[in-house]
């Protein structure tokens, strides 16, 4: 049996007069064009060198289940080689492109389902109650900044109360607003 060296030297000069067995073969098929593939691949793949040797392995598999890598005499074709090694990377480029990109989002049980119509009903009941439990004046307030959108000075003016009053009672009513939402277990 010739060695693997005795082999790749053989084949390098062309005195290999027969065919080696199948694993040393493969071994000659990378040892001689196993570089010049790899350079090739890492070319085809913008310098991804994992890829472009995951790409030379597959290359050699088909080599070794496919006669036609072999000329008559026994040698490994680089013109096969180098065709099978460009319909794989091109194969693996185009699958990458027809797919979309994954983003991976950690905080999803932090978001919200979107709410139906009842959910969003129940909430906008909760928040009415708790709004009508609010002393008077609080409640006024907080109608006229909110629900009527009105400016503190336009507040100042419909409620007849100055308008650091309606500042202060804004912040009061939100504050407020919010204990009486927590004692009805609401979460926004």
């Amino acid at each position: 049996m010739v060695s693997v060296d005795q082999a790749t030297a053989q084949a390098a000069s062309g005195e290999l007069s027969q065919p080696p067995a199948d694993d040393e073969a493969l071994r000659v098929a990378y040892r001689t064009h196993g570089p010049i593939l790899l350079n090739y691949l890492s070319r085809m793949t913008m310098g991804n060198r994992a890829l472009a040797e995951d790409i030379l392995q597959e290359t050699l598999v088909r080599a070794w289940n496919h006669p036609q890598a072999r000329t008559a005499d026994g040698q490994w074709s680089r013109g096969w080689l180098l065709t099978v090694a460009r319909r794989i990377a091109i194969d693996h480029m185009r699958s990458v492109q027809g797919r979309s990109t994954e983003v991976l989002d950690e905080r999803v049980a932090e978001r919200q389902v979107a709410d139906d119509d009842f959910d969003r009903l129940l909430n906008a009941r909760t928040v009415r109650e708790a709004v009508a439990s609010l002393p008077e004046r609080l409640r006024g307030t907080l109608v006229e900044i909110y629900f009527r959108e009105s400016s503190v000075a336009e507040a100042a003016r419909n409620l007849s109360v100055p308008e650091g009053t309606v500042k202060s009672r804004t912040f009061y009513a939100l504050r407020a607003l919010h204990e009486e939402l927590v004692k009805r277990d609401f979460t926004l």
